[in-house]
């Protein structure tokens, strides 16, 4: 047999050992194996596990947006109750813009985690919470706020600019703004937690290294 002859039979070897059941001398060396490939596998798998137990839920986790880093759009209207608002007065605190609908049912699912965030705020002031309503009528709006709690601003009626300026997709969606008045992140579904978790990342940008 010719050098080149060997090493093309060589070549064919190497592929047929990955390709099909391995050969009755290479069992004890299978069987050798098996307690490493074993422990591999239990390794890997420890360490996904650590990773699903450690990673936030998604409605917690911020979702990119071509607004996050930016100067938040301009947010002004009349609430529901007949009154100015403009996010501009309220430089210096957070303010968390809610997007829903009365008819969307994860806009409801969120609601109370809006209203606790709210509540928790209250009493330093450091955030509020504004809501834009898509394509909904006052008595829809006011019905929902009386039965689900909550009694921040809420903007009605053409809201189509604004959702527009926000590139909002579908609701609910909520970006919170720093007291720069800069946005700061985007939910597709927030929890307070998730919402408190995000302040606290800015306030210690924001104090910076002690």
């Amino acid at each position: 047999m010719t050098e080149s002859a060997t090493t093309e039979s060589s070549k064919t070897d190497e592929v047929g050992e990955a390709d099909v059941p391995a050969r009755p001398t290479a069992r004890p060396t299978a069987r050798r194996s098996t307690p490493w490939i074993a422990a591999t596998v239990g390794v890997v798998l420890l360490l996904f596990i650590g990773v699903l137990a450690t990673r936030k839920p998604s409605d917690q986790k911020g979702i990119s947006s071509p607004l996050v880093g930016k100067a938040v759009p301009p947010l002004a209207g009349t609430t529901i109750d007949g009154k100015p608002f403009n996010i501009d007065d309220y430089r210096g605190r957070y303010v968390v813009v809610n997007f829903f609908a009365t008819w969307c049912v994860p806009c409801i699912q969120e609601h109370p985690e809006l209203v606790a965030f709210q509540e928790q705020h209250a009493a330093t002031g450091d955030a509020v919470v504004v809501s834009v309503a898509f394509n909904d009528t006052e008595e829809n709006i006011r019905a929902f706020f009386a039965t689900n709690g909550g009694n921040w601003p809420v903007i009605g009626g053409d809201t189509g600019p604004t959702i527009l300026d926000f590139g909002v997709v579908k609701v609910p969606e909520s970006y919170v703004v720093s007291p720069s008045r800069q946005v700061v992140a985007k939910f597709t579904g927030v929890t307070t937690a998730g919402l408190n978790e995000v302040m606290a990342d800015i306030n210690k940008q924001i104090s910076g290294p002690r």
